[in-house]
């Protein structure tokens, strides 16, 4: 019989809560690493190769891979001979574990769980409650997953009740292009089939938790359904040629993972769950002995990669950047950015928007700037900030249009593609949107030389800050004419991925 201590508990989960925000799981970095080496469009291949050096900066420096440091899911196989030492509910020391592990001060990382969801939306500023699920099982230890799940990836995620009838394949063809580039890829779908609604997005979850192992399978073949819908989907969503970001090129994903159980004869539930180039997640199993001791990656797992420069590169100061200047950008291209920007995502555009429908001021001039979709983790020691990548644009589509037309804002950075009336909007105000690479946020901060709050600081990390840049690298994704690099890359590359498959067959 097995006795689990509270405090063990607690310290493994919030151990291993600090050791998956800086190190990414082995056979991701691999898996990456591949794809940067047989990816042909350039501007994926420098993305892939944003999130490669970032992964070994974060792994080096400690500090979170992404500024979303995500919503805690944790996995517990609970053995039937166990016994706790314990005062506090499990749930409890999970969600103990959670708070200290956010609320260290050597590795701060980002409190983005808000209470009342549909209502106040209130910060509970340490990141609890997580989402904790348990299964009870023979045994005399407890065996633990521990994942952290971005918003932006998990925002993504889609259900489906088929006909018993329908194709699964051709189900998840037609969502993955409707996910576009917010959930960050290349990286895994997990995919759940059968049971019951909530049955299928458990199983897809789940699935994530699984190593990638996608080539090994070619290698030997499928043994199973579930193992024909991987081999088949895989190959079919990179044939897509949606790519790294959603730039178009040669990987989307990495992985697809499939999860299945019996089902309803009537029914055949579906879910995609996909997850992020952040991917985080950890296992350990407690037996008793004290708490998990979870052992870094070498740091010879990850390749040693620089960015490649090119004539094509411009550099630009924010400080004196026109309209004009804007005009002579092109999508897809390589802009080092220097001088004053500020940032905002939803809460401050909501904000804005409510101050400008009164007729009252706003806390900032816009006129001629440029904002950034971003929530910063909290700096730590020396830092200027801490990890700052870009936030899902899409989120901020509802209030372009009013910004541009009453602040004369000039342009916008944020994560993936932006929709139709954003584009719109973007094309009537001869304004421009640009790239940043997400799941590169440390990579990000070092161009950051100076952070100050400007607006709204009851706001936290959706306060509106003003950072003062020094090569802060985008690519140009909407143009003043609205022309989108998110419609015209995947198109483009999945026709030179069709044509490349006839060479080889030929």
């Amino acid at each position: 019989m097995t006795v689990i201590k509270q405090d063990d508990l607690i310290d493994s989960i919030a151990g291993a809560l600090q050791f998956i925000s800086y190190y990414h799981p082995v056979d991701f970095i691999r898996a990456m690493d591949a794809a940067y080496q047989r990816e042909q469009n350039p501007a994926a291949r420098d993305a892939i190769a944003q999130i490669l050096i970032n992964s070994r900066m974060c792994a080096e420096g400690r500090r979170p891979i992404c500024q979303d440091t995500g919503i805690v899911t944790i996995f517990l196989k609970v053995g039937m001979e166990v016994q706790w030492q314990a005062q506090m509910s499990v749930t409890d020391m999970c969600n103990e574990g959670i708070r200290r592990a956010y609320l260290d001060p050597d590795n701060v990382l980002r409190a983005s769980i808000l209470d009342d969801p549909d209502g106040s939306r209130k910060n509970t500023n340490d990141n609890t409650p997580g989402v904790i699920h348990y299964d009870i099982v023979p045994g005399d230890t407890l065996e633990v997953h521990v994942a952290a799940k971005g918003g932006g990836s998990e925002a993504k995620s889609k259900f489906v009740m088929l006909n018993p009838s329908d194709s699964v394949v051709d189900w998840v063809l037609e969502m993955v292009p409707q996910m576009g580039a917010g959930w960050c890829p290349p990286g895994m779908l997990g995919i759940g089939i059968g049971g019951t609604a909530e049955k299928a997005m458990m199983l897809a979850k789940e699935a994530l938790l699984e190593p990638i192992d996608i080539q090994d399978l070619q290698a030997r073949g499928a043994n199973n359904r579930a193992e024909e819908l991987r081999l088949e989907i895989y190959d079919k969503v990179n044939r897509l040629g949606i790519g790294a970001q959603g730039l178009g090129g040669l990987t989307t994903v990495m992985d697809v993972k499939v999860k299945d159980y019996p089902s309803h004869a009537a029914n055949k539930a579906v879910a995609i769950i996909p997850n992020c180039a952040a991917t985080r997640h950890t296992h350990f199993v407690l037996d008793g002995s004290g708490a998990a001791k979870l052992t870094p990656p070498s740091l010879d797992e990850w390749p040693k990669i620089t960015r490649e420069t090119s004539d094509k590169v411009k550099r630009v100061n924010l400080d004196t950047v026109t309209r004009d200047e804007i005009k002579t950008w092109q999508p897809g291209d390589t802009l080092l950015l220097s001088g004053k920007m500020l940032t905002g995502r939803d809460a401050a555009h909501k904000k804005m928007v409510d101050l400008i429908a009164r007729g009252e001021d706003l806390p900032v001039d816009l006129r001629g700037r440029f904002i950034y979709y971003v929530g910063p983790v909290d700096a730590i020691r020396d830092e200027v900030v801490g990890p700052a990548g870009p936030t899902t644009a899409t989120r901020m589509d509802k209030f372009t249009r009013i910004m541009l037309e009453q602040t004369g804002l000039l342009g916008m950075i944020g994560k993936a593609e932006r929709g139709p009336t954003a584009i719109e909007a973007i094309k009537d105000y001869e304004s421009v949107y640009l790239m940043a690479v997400g799941g590169a946020a440390y990579l990000v901060a070092q161009a950051i030389k100076a952070s100050k709050v400007v607006g709204f600081p009851e706001l936290g990390m959706e306060a509106i800050y003003e950072f003062e840049l020094e090569d802060m690298p985008v690519t140009v994704a909407v143009d003043h004419l609205g022309v989108s690099i998110h419609q015209t890359g995947p198109k483009l590359w999945a026709e030179k991925i069709s044509q490349l498959e006839v060479e080889f067959h030929a």
